[in-house]
């Protein structure tokens, strides 16, 4: 049986569907919709020239990589590729030909330093030391069983606050750009990104096919949105945090916990069955609101980088 490496085929939606199935099959704690598969390929920013290579072995999709430059960061030369085998299709080179692939890819392009996200398996480490990598900050998956769990209630605002939907600024997202902006600055992460470009944002973030804007909760002061929990969903049953943040002046208030109570909700009342979220597994204040809400570890990620001579 042999095994090859090529570009995803974003016009074709079978090729697209085996994309997100074997995604699913590999790391099931993320929302892997086709929609959003030729989103990330066809949207990203030029300038991070991204790739979604599929490795295949006689037809079968077996593991996929995606691939680029973060080009939203202050610090230039910074790649990133993020591997995913099939548990059950290991062991068969996939692995190693994608890695080749996307390091080929990115040292073309300049790259200095190359990140990727490594399950903390054991086999899955090793695999990531062979090739040089070494491992950095870890960050964890979490899940919540949204249909039967018991979230906290709902609490009483703040003088001063209310809370709105994303939706209500489809006239004008500006302010939450610049919201989100801020609150990415601060996010903790080996590859810092500055947000600018705000019809780049437009393209990849508020139009992103997952964003649900209706179940997307904004606290607003004085008109403008000062903390969030940005939505994402497969319009099924599965319910993602994309981010929660609040802007500098605001923080310590609670108005984050707020938003993100509201929206998962709202979100259990729509029919949503499980929610996911994700976490530095460093920022303990944040998973201490997450385990509030009943949220439970469910994996853990390694951010492993290689740093070129």
């Amino acid at each position: 049986m042999t095994v090859t490496v090529r570009d995803l085929r974003p016009e074709v939606p079978a090729d697209v569907e085996r994309f997100a199935r074997s995604r699913h099959l590999a790391i099931p704690y993320v929302l892997w919709t086709p929609e959003a598969i030729v989103h990330r390929t066809t949207r990203t920013h030029p300038d991070a020239h991204y790739r979604s290579l599929v490795a295949e072995e006689d037809g079968e999709t077996i593991g996929t990589a995606q691939v680029g430059i973060a080009h939203d960061s202050g610090e230039p030369g910074q790649g990133y590729l993020n591997i995913y085998v099939q548990p059950d299709r290991t062991r068969r080179g996939a692995g190693d030909l994608l890695v080749r692939a996307a390091e080929e890819h990115l040292t073309a392009l300049g790259a200095t330093k190359l990140f990727s996200w490594v399950l903390d398996e054991p086999g899955n480490r090793a695999f990531a030391e062979r090739h040089g990598y070494r491992a950095s900050r870890s960050a964890h998956f979490l899940r919540l069983d949204l249909a039967n769990g018991a979230l906290p209630p709902l609490q009483d605002l703040p003088p001063g606050v209310e809370l709105r939907r994303a939706a209500d600024f489809a006239d004008d997202p500006r302010p939450m750009f610049e919201l989100d902006a801020e609150t990415t600055s601060d996010e903790p992460s080996d590859v810092g990104a500055d947000l600018t470009d705000y019809e780049a944002w437009i393209e990849e973030s508020w139009k992103h096919p997952l964003l649900d804007l209706d179940l997307t909760s904004v606290a607003v002061v004085d008109g403008r949105p000062v903390a969030f929990s940005a939505a994402y969903t497969d319009r099924a049953t599965r319910y993602s945090t994309a981010m929660t943040g609040t802007a500098r002046a605001h923080r310590g208030r609670g108005l984050a916990k707020l938003a993100k109570n509201d929206s998962l909700h709202r979100a259990r009342a729509a029919g949503y069955k499980e929610a996911f979220t994700g976490n530095d597994a460093d920022n303990e204040p944040m998973l201490a609101i997450n385990r509030w809400f009943g949220y439970e570890i469910c994996a853990t990620e390694v951010r492993h980088v290689r740093e070129l001579g």
